[in-house]
């Protein structure tokens, strides 16, 4: 999400085109807060409870774009863990970025629903912030797991208990599954062998399509809580499908591309008579209970 959101900061944060350096008071610094020196410092803080992949953003290309605290992860695997150790931390770390904040709208939380960490520490954390930022909007982009794209046994268990912190402790839920993103991968972009590069560039792409009106000056601005207002039509009925639009003319195999956004629109919408309610039971495969 990060790097689709880096249109114009480099992947130290400098950016060389801002001419307000310290100011922060572009549309830009939505998702950003940006230092006395100029550096653009992402409004986010990623968790889990095992160091491989915080270690891989720790050494990665972006590696000077973070503040050390805002990367926090455990010493062993989550499958079946919860995080109650370490969600105090996490906390401490989020409410210091939401003081920075000079309008807090609310929080985008991006789990898996399937492991340890997005399920049982992703429920814990969303139950804590009703608690201490009741009033705050709270997005949630779910990757739910499919039968055919499974590491563990436990996922459809913990993907059926995390449901439950979805429905209480969210304002909109999208959801999205692993097997639904290799098929638009392969079917409509014509990559044989995706990776989670083009896997998670997909679901930035999402993000990105709608949160445009949060990031940048126009007609059409609106903030976190209208999404809630206009998507959600009972607030128990939150769960929205996203789905891939095609655009005839433009390279199928953009996803592999940092320019991909011209190779695809995305659009997420409510269960509101679009598409018609046989069609989304026809294309909905059946979840064993």
């Amino acid at each position: 999400m990060t790097e689709k959101l880096l249109t114009g900061p480099q992947p130290d944060g400098q950016m060389p085109s801002d001419k307000t350096i310290g100011c922060g008071d572009d549309a830009f610094n939505t998702f950003f807060s940006e230092t006395g020196a100029g550096k653009h410092v992402p409004r986010a803080v990623y968790v889990d409870l095992e160091p491989t992949v915080c270690d891989e953003v720790r050494t990665g290309t972006y590696r000077q774009l973070y503040h050390p605290e805002q990367i926090i992860s455990g010493k062993e695997d989550a499958a079946n863990t919860i995080g109650k150790e370490i969600v105090d931390l996490v906390l401490d770390r989020v409410r210091k970025l939401a003081d920075n904040c000079t309008g807090l709208q609310g929080f985008l939380c991006f789990h898996a629903t399937g492991g340890g960490t997005g399920s049982g520490l992703g429920s814990l954390l969303l139950e804590r912030l009703s608690v201490i930022y009741g009033r705050k909007s709270k997005l949630s982009f779910a990757i739910t797991p499919a039968p055919q794209v499974s590491n563990a046994v436990v996922e459809p268990y913990n993907s059926v208990l995390s449901t439950h912190a979805l429905l209480e402790h969210t304002d909109v839920t999208f959801c999205m599954d692993n097997e639904a993103l290799y098929d638009v991968c392969r079917r409509n972009l014509d990559i044989e062998r995706p990776t989670y590069t083009n896997l998670n560039r997909l679901v930035a792409q999402v993000c990105s399509s709608l949160t445009a009106s949060l990031r940048f000056d126009g007609a059409l601005n609106v903030d976190i809580t209208e999404f809630q207002t206009n998507l959600v039509p009972y607030p128990h009925i939150h769960f929205m499908l996203t789905w891939y639009l095609g655009r005839e003319g433009v390279p199928r195999a953009a996803l592999g591309r940092r320019d991909h956004q011209f190779g695809i629109r995305a659009s997420v919408h409510a269960l509101q008579g679009r598409p018609a309610p046989r069609q989304v039971h026809g294309r909905l495969p059946d979840v064993p209970w």
